[in-house]
């Protein structure tokens, strides 16, 4: 669990973080969203200390670490940056296994967990270890950024724009294999993100800034059914429907489909996945029919009656 405190910080005289406060529970990730000069950047440096808040508080799991030794902080939280940061001269192993080698891991430890995280984001060791850089693409190059920042096991992971720096189907592919990945199931996650669709996909708290001063946090349901102002409301008005696909998921809808099996059967698909995902995912396995089940009950849709779900939803 992190939480901050009447975090403030100001540069001159212009305040950039006015005041904030917020608490990330293990499990849940938060994403920080806002227009530049927002004050997002800013929240997540001042958490990983980068740049020193001029007041307030920072606290692990109950504990204030706003002025403990900078480096026994960090050890708690891995960090992952738009630009990667890897190091040109190390191999990918050598990258991955950077915290790991710092905390006096012992040889065999730290290859056997590089190797291990290499596998689980996609990137087998036998092809992958010995590799530069600049060997990869940018999207191989974000995974194993990804990587170094779990390498440790921290509990806390801070993600400033982890994905900025790729094409938007590289971006959408890498950010739902990070959603899967079972290393990021037990930690507290804050993401700085400008792509409020990535903010939906990921975030199950969304916290919107302006200004450095909070709009609302809440859940991303509450944000676009429940906006707190008129900003918040604006800021969201562009792609109402396009989030609504979002936060919705196949369990809200499942009572409106058929239960008799309908043209072809194809894949079938969690009660928990949004109507965005499961959208994507008919149209990516070319399946006509998609089944949902939930207690032994089987539901039947496709893409007609997805769509046609979420209108009802809108409806409502």
């Amino acid at each position: 669990m992190i939480e901050v405190r009447n975090l403030t910080k100001r540069f001159d005289e212009a305040i950039a973080v006015d005041n904030l406060s917020f608490k990330v529970e293990t499990g849940q990730t938060l994403a920080l969203i806002g227009s530049s000069g927002s004050g997002k950047t800013t929240t997540l440096r001042m958490i990983n200390r980068l740049i020193e808040p001029d007041s307030g508080q920072i606290l692990v799991n109950g504990e204030e670490v706003t002025y403990q030794p900078i480096e026994q902080m960090r050890r708690r939280m891995g960090y992952v940056i738009q630009n990667m940061g890897l190091f040109p001269h190390y191999t990918v192993e050598e990258n991955v296994a950077v915290v790991p080698t710092l905390l006096k891991w012992k040889k065999p430890r730290i290859r056997e967990r590089v190797h291990t995280l290499l596998e689980q984001i996609g990137l087998p060791p036998d092809e992958y270890a010995e590799k530069y850089p600049e060997q990869l693409s940018g999207g191989q190059q974000q995974r194993v950024g990804l990587a170094r920042a779990l390498a440790a096991d921290p509990p806390i992971i801070l993600m400033d724009e982890p994905f900025g720096a790729l094409d938007p189907v590289t971006r959408l592919h890498i950010r739902r294999e990070v959603l899967q990945l079972e290393e990021f199931a037990d930690k507290t996650i804050i993401i700085v993100t400008h792509d409020v669709e990535e903010a939906f996909e990921m975030g199950s708290l969304i916290c919107l800034l302006d200004k450095g001063e909070m709009q609302q946090l809440g859940e991303p349901k509450d944000l676009l059914q429940h906006p707190a102002n008129e900003y918040v409301a604006s800021f969201f008005a562009g792609q109402k429907l396009q989030l609504e696909l979002m936060i919705y998921t196949l369990k809200d809808v499942f009572e409106q489909w058929p239960k008799q099996p309908m043209g072809q059967n194809g894949i079938t698909i969690s009660a928990n996945t949004s109507l965005k995902i499961a959208l994507d995912t008919v149209n990516e396995q070319a399946n006509d029919v998609a089944m949902v089940e939930i207690n032994g009950d089987r539901r039947y849709f496709n893409i007609p009656i997805l769509m046609n779900a979420q209108q009802q939803l809108n409806n409502q």
